[in-house]
């Protein structure tokens, strides 16, 4: 095979296949090709060889190398607020406003309502497909690994207190059933009428536990 163009395509095609066109200075003629490394830039490669680096326009004297690294990992809960709000429990969308400050107060109370989910995801977190020890030492960039006891909740589905693991929207669905009826009966002294909620099944007294919310008959 002869003809720089045709050569220059062939060696190209191997080049681009592995991805090492970078490394390599190429001389192509018309009956060959001679090659020769790069190797100052080889030798800086293999220097960071299985090193994860993270690189940021940000002044380092406003974030430095601890909290860059929190914040990259970060973004998976960013992602998972993100698909919450825009389809999977809140659903910001349809939007049925024209005005600006409609639109904007739309968002803000979705926004407000994503911040309460959050927080009861936190208190909740023993009864929910959550991890519970969750590392905060952000020095390693490499990826969590979930914990003993949430592997178990996730093999087993069911609690510490043999209690069964909900995800957060079937979890409030149980709560839902907790209602206010109201009694009327009859007795001798007379006709009486009072509400009462439904007593709470232990799973729905272990959440009402964890948020510190009292379910009081009223009468």
């Amino acid at each position: 095979m002869k003809g720089a163009d045709k050569i220059a395509l062939r060696v190209g095609k191997v080049l681009n296949k592995y991805k090492i066109n970078k490394y390599y200075n190429l001389d192509i003629t018309d009956s060959g090709f001679s090659y020769e490394r790069k190797q100052e830039l080889i030798s800086e490669e293999i220097a960071l060889d299985g090193v994860y680096i993270l690189r940021t326009s940000v002044d380092k004297t406003l974030m430095d190398g601890f909290e860059v690294v929190k914040a990259y990992k970060s973004l998976s809960s960013v992602e998972e607020a993100f698909r919450c709000y825009k389809s999977i429990d809140l659903k910001v969308r349809p939007i049925y406003h024209y005005k600006g400050d409609r639109v904007k107060a739309h968002i803000f109370l979705c926004m407000l309502a994503y911040y309460v989910e959050w927080h009861l995801k936190q208190k909740l977190a023993s009864l929910l497909f959550e991890d519970e020890e969750i590392d905060d030492n952000y020095q390693d960039v490499i990826k969590a690994s979930r914990s003993d006891s949430a592997v178990a909740k996730d093999r087993k589905k069911r609690t510490e207190d043999n209690l069964p693991v909900h995800s957060f929207r079937t979890l409030l669905e149980d709560l839902g059933t907790i209602c206010l009826n109201t009694v009327e009966c009859t007795l001798e002294s007379g006709k009486y009428v009072f509400d009462r909620i439904t007593r709470p099944t232990e799973l729905q007294q272990k959440a009402l536990d964890l948020l510190s919310i009292s379910s009081i008959c009223t009468q």
